[in-house]
């Protein structure tokens, strides 16, 4: 057993001389994924999910396919038993199921963090909670910035009146964006979610604040459940209002939420990676004859 602890120990030596000759050490030199994927798992709220009891009662569970999936997604690994190629023609991985937009599932995570967040607002004693409110159209007033959304039919994702003070109304818009793809892995994380809250920004706070006369909160997150600080923000405003709504403490209101809002994001993610995303859906229709054919030969060859 010495001899063999001797050994192992010898070898570990001489691979780790070996790794700082060449510099083949992921740690010490890793890509920029997985560079983006440690600053992913040391960010807040990243490991939520995995530190939650499964308590069914409140939606915290995962089956295990889904837990292989997530654990695959956070760590970086391939998946296994999908398809080399996604229904859209293009090769099949974890980076684009997150981003195809066939089968919608872009959309579903988009929607089901903002009705999730609705119902907080709701839950929370918020007055006037609104899914896809429509701007007031523009009659006359001009906007600075080139960017804004000056169209008539504008809506934003919801609206709702006593979040920061009471009766007054705020609009949230929503963006769930694919941390690794490429648009977004060349910058740290911290900066993406910058730039997609400053995006928001552009087109809608002018135009809410000047013509609405409301506030206006971008709710940007990654599909690895890391939120930008405006959301961070905004949640933190919930908690308080549900706090004192429940009796419970702020703590323990924070905590719960963002759980919700943890397996919220993870499980409509962890859906695009085999969802269906063909152009048509085929469906098996029973004949009685060529049920009756197929039982003939197998008798037959059973016979022979």
């Amino acid at each position: 057993v010495r001899e063999a602890v001797v050994s192992t120990q010898s070898t570990g030596t001489a691979k780790r001389a070996h790794e700082k000759k060449t510099g083949s050490n992921a740690k010490a030199n890793p890509t920029a994924a997985e560079q983006r994927r440690y600053e992913a798992l040391s960010a807040r709220g990243a490991s939520t999910w995995i530190t939650t009891l499964p308590l069914q009662e409140h939606g915290f569970v995962l089956n295990k396919q889904e837990w292989w999936d997530a654990m695959a997604m956070r760590y970086g690994c391939e998946l296994e038993g999908v398809p080399p190629k996604c229904g859209c023609g293009k090769s099949n991985s974890i980076e684009h199921s997150l981003s195809c937009a066939r089968g919608g599932f872009v959309y579903m995570r988009h929607n089901q963090l903002r009705d999730l967040t609705a119902n907080l607002l709701h839950e929370a004693g918020c007055k006037d909670v609104i899914v896809e409110p429509r701007l007031l159209p523009l009659t006359g007033e001009v906007l600075s910035l080139k960017t804004a959304n000056t169209s008539n039919d504008a809506r934003l994702d919801v609206s709702a009146r006593s979040v920061w003070s009471p009766g007054d109304k705020t609009f949230l818009d929503f963006r769930v964006f694919n941390s690794l793809a490429p648009t977004n892995s060349a910058l740290p994380l911290d900066r993406a979610l910058l730039k997609h809250e400053e995006e928001k920004k552009r087109a809608y706070n002018e135009r809410v604040m000047e013509v609405e006369k409301s506030t206006f909160s971008p709710i940007v997150c990654s599909t690895t459940g890391i939120f930008g600080s405006e959301a961070e923000r905004f949640y933190r405003q919930v908690a308080v209002l549900l706090s004192s709504r429940s009796g419970q403490s702020y703590q323990h209101t924070i905590r719960y939420l963002r759980q919700r809002l943890s397996f919220c994001i993870l499980r409509t993610t962890v859906a695009s990676l085999r969802g269906f995303k063909g152009t048509k859906v085929t469906r098996f229709i029973s004949d009685r004859n060529d049920i009756n054919l197929l039982y003939m030969i197998n008798n037959l060859t059973h016979e022979f």
